[in-house]
């Protein structure tokens, strides 16, 4: 569902979406990069002939990096994501903290805007098991129906007490307490490709995956976006990371 910012408080309606955003603002990222560093142990000054060559002389280089974790080569690159998600998946977001920056919008400096989660049809909700050996299965309809009623009966909730407290000078910084965190945030999240790296490893599923993950959905969501805008732009570092194993070097 799109949302159109509403200008004010007094005219903003809650609105409902499933669905995380990703945008690659800025990158100085390329296979190049991971070449030229990792051949200064060897060539000295001579390694910055790599830029003008191409990767696809060297890619037996980066599978070996890669395969025997030799990692700093896969440090000298940078891409920043702009992120639209819920506040959750940003708390879990922030636990990766080696290689990453993050500037997150302020409910102390501007007034919240109402656009929540609600899940998604094919979001599986109910979990089974036991800590450590639990899975996801498909909820019933009667289920999703529900979760979708409770949760936007309680953010329109939320949100009016929240406006409430605006209206009557309650600071911003406080009245945000009310809200809850299945509310819209935003992000800057800059990495490098090792970094990325290591947040792939333990946000997504894959088959290629030699250590198996359990991400909560709505994070893997945002990894697979992310992981998209990398694969084009390092492709070779891409395969190697895939064809060892999807972890981290």
């Amino acid at each position: 569902m799109s949302h159109t910012p509403a200008e004010s408080a007094d005219s903003a309606a809650p609105a409902f979406r499933s669905e995380v955003t990703v945008e690659l603002v800025k990158h100085a990222a390329g296979d190049s990069d991971v070449l030229w560093a990792a051949r200064v142990s060897t060539a000295g000054e001579q390694s910055l002939e790599e830029l003008q060559k191409d990767p696809e002389r060297s890619k037996g280089l980066i599978n070996y990096l890669m395969r025997d974790r030799h990692g700093s080569p896969f440090e000298h690159n940078s891409m920043t994501f702009f992120i639209s998600a819920p506040i959750f998946v940003f708390r879990e977001f922030m636990r990766h903290r080696v290689g990453w920056s993050y500037n997150e919008e302020s409910g102390r400096y501007r007034q919240l805007q109402p656009v929540f989660y609600v899940p998604a049809t094919d979001r599986k909700l109910v979990q089974q098991g036991r800590p450590g050996k639990y899975e996801f299965v498909e909820g019933t309809e009667a289920q999703h129906e529900l979760t979708t009623r409770v949760m936007e009966d309680s953010y329109r909730q939320a949100y009016e007490a929240y406006q409430e407290m605006l209206a009557a000078g309650v600071a911003r910084e406080v009245a945000r307490s009310v809200l809850p965190v299945g509310l819209f945030s935003s992000m800057y999240a800059t990495c490098n490709a090792r970094s990325l790296m290591h947040f792939l490893g333990l946000r997504t599923q894959h088959e290629q995956a030699k250590v198996p993950s359990f991400p909560q959905r709505e994070i893997e969501m945002v990894g697979e976006q992310m992981e998209a805008h990398w694969a084009k732009l390092m492709p070779l570092t891409y395969a190697a990371f895939n064809a060892n194993g999807r972890v981290a070097p």
